[in-house]
């Protein structure tokens, strides 16, 4: 069964769009597992807390925080991706590789190096890019009452700047800006070919 990955900037709408594809999936008769990353296991939930320090506060290195990053996909591979996929089921997971790498990048850090890493991970079937205008996701992510340590305007714009570098003929490039409820069918038509 299809691994189905959701990427975008923040504010993009990777979570809103994630759990719409697995409800609509699901009441296709699909069995569908949710996830995300940052997971809520011990070395996500030690990412979110990193994240969610107060913006100033010193963090790890890039290349520590990008590794934390890599041993919770290598926890969630194992405990939740893998066996799902072995029993059949599809998989949708709220971010994924390519953040990794995006996020990274926008740190300065070498993209051939995150992916060198990343490369015994599973492979996604498909990978829908989120990218809505620059000012969707800003104007978005303005309205959240608490904000991460990434979110902040320098260096949302770097991280979009990676993202619009990141279209490839493997990524589905859908723009979140329009209604919720069209872009989520768009979404399920391009999914359901999985």
């Amino acid at each position: 069964m299809p691994l189905i990955v959701l990427e975008g900037p923040d504010g993009a709408g990777t979570t809103k769009h994630s759990a719409l594809l697995a409800e609509r999936l699901r009441a296709q008769g699909r069995d569908v597992v949710l996830t995300a990353e940052p997971t809520d296991g011990p070395i996500g939930e030690s990412i979110r807390s990193i994240l969610k320090s107060t913006v100033g506060v010193p963090i790890p290195s890039p290349a520590a925080l990008q590794l934390l990053f890599c041993a919770d996909r290598a926890d969630h591979v194992a405990r939740v991706i893998q066996p799902a996929l072995t029993a059949g089921k599809t998989v949708i997971t709220d971010r994924y590789v390519l953040s990794t790498i995006v996020y990274g990048a926008a740190q300065g850090l070498d993209p051939e190096w995150l992916r060198a890493i990343n490369s015994a991970f599973p492979k996604p079937d498909v990978t829908f890019l989120l990218l809505p205008p620059y000012e969707v996701c800003a104007e978005r992510v303005s309205r959240r009452a608490t904000k991460d340590q990434f979110e902040v305007d320098a260096f949302q714009r770097k991280v979009y700047a990676e993202y619009e570098q990141a279209r490839s003929p493997e990524v589905i490039v859908i723009d979140t800006s329009g209604g919720v409820e069209e872009v989520a069918t768009q979404i399920e038509t391009l999914a359901k070919k999985c």
